[in-house]
């Protein structure tokens, strides 16, 4: 079984050999047939959806190459905005931030769990989960395909999708695992005032990270998993990059 500083290892040596590929075909880069990488988040821009009675992104450009050389945009979101982690500290008082995590706590070995066949405003059970129990412990982060990112930019994204029950989510946490990623707005309904699932995976450490895409694309297992925050001092949440690797 492949550790975290294998996957790693291989991702620099994959990364090295595309860089000897770059510099014999003249500096334009051309990934490896023997890695295959998988877009996992959504665009970022001014009228993606947010969580309701949250702010839109602001995103100007103050500087153009007409006006002054160059272009650079200026950007104003908040910290979970589009596809993004939640530190244990989003909710947990003394809890720790994303920066006081280790690097290593955001890529890793992965598996899919499908649960696109339940109905709107279903619980996800602990019995829905069990037929996976192999491939959830052998994993470090776990992918809940439910289908809902297809809702993505409609009202609807917002209500009915599945949530972890209780017992559901602390029964993964039991597992050991790095996170929990999610094609939906929030591991809790929309509108929950307690917050209980964050809770439970937030206190053990198990990130969340919401808003993913295209889980359809992914195998059940055998990816690498990674969803490398920004890296902002005190950080209850970031925006990320979510891909597979294949």
């Amino acid at each position: 079984m492949l550790t975290t500083r294998s996957l790693l290892e291989t991702l620099q040596r994959l990364l090295v050999h595309g860089s000897s590929s770059r510099a014999r075909t003249g500096g334009t880069f051309t990934p490896q047939p023997m890695m295959q990488v998988i877009d996992l988040s959504h665009t970022i821009h001014a009228k993606m959806p947010v969580y309701p009675g949250t702010e839109q992104p602001l995103i100007l450009t103050p500087y153009t190459v007409e006006t002054a050389g160059f272009r650079e945009k200026k950007l104003t979101l908040l910290s979970h905005t589009g596809t993004h982690l939640d530190a244990p500290a989003h909710l947990l008082a003394d809890a720790r931030t994303l920066d006081q995590l280790p690097i290593e706590r955001f890529i890793g070995r992965a598996c899919l769990i499908p649960l696109t066949g339940l109905p709107p405003c279903a619980s996800i059970q602990r019995h829905d989960l069990e037929p996976y129990q192999e491939r959830i412990r052998q994993s470090e982060f776990v992918l809940l395909q439910t289908g809902w990112s297809q809702y993505w930019g409609q009202e609807r994204y917002f209500a009915d999708y599945p949530v972890c029950t209780t017992e559901a989510a602390q029964w993964l946490v039991e597992c050991d695992l790095k996170g929990i990623g999610l094609d939906m707005i929030s591991a809790d309904p929309c509108g929950a005032l307690t917050l209980p699932i964050h809770k439970i995976f937030l206190a053990r450490e198990c990130l969340i990270i919401e808003n993913l895409c295209n889980l359809h694309l992914l195998p059940a297992t055998g990816f690498t998993f990674a969803c490398f925050p920004l890296k902002l001092a005190d950080a209850d949440g970031s925006p990320v990059r979510a891909v597979a690797l294949r």
